[in-house]
């Protein structure tokens, strides 16, 4: 299985990124995805995260509002629409696949993680 995150990038703050989570061996509509990151010298925290059935979603209070989470499952792939973007968003971006089928805002409840994409927010 590897999950595959891009769409990172440099932009100035009020601006909009989206990034894209891409799986191969694992079919990502069928367990919960979340996005999480990591600052530097920061602990990776939880950003979004939705259900398998897509009907649930949850939102850091820190990016909602302002970040959207969706999924084409056609092309196996997983967005996270980034506008209103903020200095203090600056940071590697995860995705990650669960474990189960449920949200999960808890990073040891993920079973495969990307590599990380650098979203850097410039003031």
């Amino acid at each position: 299985v590897q999950l595959q995150a891009s769409g990172g990038g440099l932009v100035q703050a009020g601006g909009s990124l989206r990034l894209s989570c891409s799986a191969s061996g694992r079919t990502l509509s069928s367990y919960a995805v979340g996005w999480f990151r990591q600052a530097p010298g920061k602990e990776r925290e939880f950003v979004s995260t939705f259900s398998r059935s897509g009907m649930t979603t949850r939102y850091a209070d820190s990016v909602k509002g302002r970040f959207t989470i969706s999924r084409d499952n056609a092309k196996n792939t997983v967005y996270l629409q980034m506008n209103s973007l903020k200095t203090e968003d600056t940071a590697v971006y995860y995705c990650a696949s669960s474990r189960g089928m449920t949200v999960s805002t808890i990073p040891g409840e993920y079973a495969y993680w990307g590599q990380g994409t650098l979203v850097t927010v410039s003031s």
